[in-house]
Parts: C-alpha cells; structure tokens; sequence
C-alpha cells in the first residue's frame, strides 16, 4: 500500500453497446492483479460483495442474474462474448470499468450458474485463484491421483487452493512457506508437510506449482522429477531468478509451462467438483465493504491465509 488511501467515487459508465444480460452482483474475490472491469455494453447491477487480494484485481463476483444466481468467468475477448481461438483475451478490468460499485456491466455469456450448495462468499473466491490452480495442476500439469506435487508460497490465494484442490483429487502435496503458522495451516488443509523455501525434499515430485518467481525458481526446478513439469502463474518475489538453471532443465527433460487464469469450461468443472467434493475456499475473513481499507492493509501486509470477503 506504500501509505496511499483507497477511495471509492461513482462513475458513469462509458463503452459501446452489446447484447445486454442484467444481473445482481455478489460476493467477489481478487489476486495480485489490477481491479476487474465487466464490459461496459452489459449492463448489471452488482451487490457490494467482493473478496480481494492486492491491487485491487477481484475474482468474478456472483451474481443474481434474470435467469438465476451465477458466478462471473473474468476472461473477456475483443467481442464481448467469450475468447474466441485467435482472439486477442482481457481480463475484465485490464479494459474495461471494474466492479467496485452497485452497478456494471458483464458479458451474458461470461455469467455461468452458481452450484446452490456453495455460498455466495465461498463461490466468489472461485473464479481467479481457484481457477488458475485448477488449470495449473489438472491442465498444465496434468497431474493425476498418487503423483506428487510442491507448491511453493502456502497462504497466498493460488497457493492455497493448489493445496486444497490437490488434497481432494488424491495428490501426495508439499508446500512451503517462510511462515511457521502458514506451514501449519498447510498441513491441515491437506499438505503431506510444509517446509521452509529451498529446504530439500524426501522425494522428487511430478510437477510444481510456482507462483513466487525468482525466490524460489531454483528450489523449484531442483525439486522435479527427470521429464517433471513446472508451471508458473505468478512472480512475486521478482522475475529475474539468479540461476535460470538451464542445464538441468534440458539435461532432464524437464517442462515449463506458464499459466494465466482458466477457461469458462475448466471454471464449469471447478464449481461442479467443489459442490461435489464438498471442498471449500479457505475464507481468511470476512468484511462489509465499508471496511474494505482493512482488508486491503491485511493484504499488503501478508498477514492471512486465504481470501478476504466484501459483503454489502
């Protein structure tokens, strides 16, 4: 945060007019992104509930929508209606208005069904986080029950869920953190053990799930099994590793593969496997909006484990 203030104004809507799908907006949760910007041609009224991770990008709200209550898919192509295959992909708010307010606008194709066993607040932590773990283990990695997997940087929101999401398909998880309590809270959320970065393993494993970068790269690639998989999402600790350690990953045969959010399908599945598995988003608190700059301070200070909630 850097001392600055967060303030919330209204602000006309602006953009070009598309088919139009008019929907209530609920719960939302966010990464370490920029704020998300429904398309402006699809006009929506948004209830005050988001959940946030710094700066200020929020996962896609739920939604009360004509036909029913939904969850929002935050990718958005040039049309307005989903990413076609060589189209030119946006998260909502890297071009258009975001969803701090009562009211926006979303694509009516973006809007998919809330499964009526999760919460509001539960399936607003779904759509980013949730979903970048998702496709990251079970699409990138294409990991499968009994392999085995690290996850670097446990307590952050993509990590947590890797975690959980792991736990539930069968997957033999590690995790690390420099955090003595977040290690522990990895292991009851499914972790086989949680050490300190760059500690070494008891075994090698299928695949890593990295979304700290430069910090812990090299722990990660050390870590993998010969013909391994890495999968990055996120740099946090900075994009210029000091060792890229390219012998060993071509002498081994290992992969790496980058990652960014998922698609409506894979989010369709996630909601389906949480609302039949009975796995849960990890919910640190949550917060009316009025108390929003609470929870952005939480954020910037590290100080959670799982997603903030803004509720109305």
């Amino acid at each position: 945060m850097d001392g600055k203030v967060w303030t919330f104004r209204q602000k006309p809507g602006k953009g070009p007019t598309v088919e139009r799908e008019s929907t209530r907006l609920g719960e939302r949760s966010s990464g370490r992104t920029d704020p998300y910007t429904p398309h402006p041609g699809l006009r929506a009224r948004v209830r005050r509930a988001r959940a946030y991770e710094p700066p200020l990008r929020g996962d896609g709200p739920t939604v009360d929508a004509e036909y029913g209550r939904g969850v929002l898919h935050s990718v958005i192509g040039q049309s307005g209606h989903g990413v076609g295959p060589d189209e030119p992909r946006s998260i909502l708010t890297e071009r258009y208005q975001g969803t701090f307010a009562e009211q926006v606008t979303v694509p009516a194709w973006n809007v998919l069904r809330k499964p009526a066993e999760l919460s509001f607040e539960e399936a607003a932590c779904l759509p980013t986080a949730w979903l970048t773990a998702y496709r990251m283990l079970f699409t990138n990695a294409g990991v499968r029950p009994g392999d085995s997997v690290l996850v670097q940087g446990a307590g952050g929101g993509v990590a947590t869920a890797a975690i959980a999401l792991g736990k539930a398909a069968g997957l033999r998880v590690f995790a690390t953190s420099r955090d003595e309590a977040k290690r522990k809270r990895a292991v009851e959320l499914g972790a086989v053990e949680a050490y300190e970065p760059g500690a070494r393993l008891p075994q090698r494993v299928d695949a890593v799930i990295e979304t700290v970068g430069a910090a812990t790269w090299s722990h990660s690639v050390k870590s993998l099994r010969p013909g391994g998989t890495l999968v990055i999402s996120g740099a946090t600790s900075g994009d210029r590793p000091a060792h890229a350690e390219l012998t060993r990953i071509f002498f081994l045969e290992l992969k790496v593969v980058g990652s960014t959010m998922g698609s409506k399908d894979e989010l369709e599945d996630l909601l389906a496997f949480c609302a039949t598995t009975g796995l849960r988003p990890v919910i640190d608190e949550v917060l009316p909006l009025d108390r929003a700059r609470e929870g952005f301070e939480k954020l910037a200070s590290g100080d959670l484990f799982g997603k903030i909630v803004l509720t109305p």
